[in-house]
């Protein structure tokens, strides 16, 4: 058998929920054993006192993009059924802009809002309200301006497909980009220590 194995309905729907339920939770342990369902660590980011989240969320970046390329290589992962988003540029850039605002002032991203609500944080609460209440907001807009939320309509696109470098090029350019960016981190936080 081949995956993804939710796409050749290899699993029941109560067994896919189970799992994502399951991955949910261990995602969610392992952002408060980073340490990053505390607004205080977060916005160290901010500082440039802490880079731990950069430095957890490359990892993951790269450990998801190597493993996939790896078992899509073997032959473990049927790379044409993976799910691609599409891709919608200014409704994602102005997304991405409030996003950045709201991570910035509460402190907390959705994931980690959560993972601080979980373990009873206040602010963590109170960020959970402000992600739904902007879910809230953004669902009431889309049928009011639909030219916006469909503008720069792209497709589902790739790395491979709009720089145009074959697949290994891109791994080992941003393997490398780690690599430089935990060093420079790093550098900055023994800076802010000394």
């Amino acid at each position: 058998m081949i995956a993804p194995f939710a796409e050749v309905q290899a699993f029941t729907e109560a067994t896919r929920q189970g799992i994502g339920v399951a991955i949910g939770l261990a995602f969610g342990f392992a952002l408060e054993r980073a340490g990053l369902g505390s607004a205080r660590k977060l916005v160290g980011q901010f500082h440039l006192t802490d880079l731990t989240v950069f430095k957890v969320m490359f990892s993951a970046i790269v450990t998801a993009m190597l493993g996939v390329f790896w078992l899509g290589f073997f032959g473990v992962l049927d790379l044409s059924r993976v799910y691609v988003p599409e891709t919608f540029l200014w409704p994602q850039l102005v997304g991405g802009l409030v996003f950045g605002v709201g991570f910035a002032a509460g402190g907390l991203c959705p994931g980690t809002a959560c993972v601080a609500a979980a373990t009873g944080r206040l602010d963590g609460f109170a960020a959970v309200v402000r992600v739904f209440a902007g879910v809230l907001v953004a669902g009431l807009t889309l049928e009011r301006a639909p030219a916006f939320y469909d503008a720069a309509a792209r497709g589902p696109q790739t790395l491979s497909e709009i720089t145009g470098l074959p697949d290994g090029v891109l791994i080992f350019i941003v393997v490398g980009v780690a690599l430089l960016g935990f060093a420079v981190a790093e550098a900055v936080e023994r800076k802010a220590h000394a």
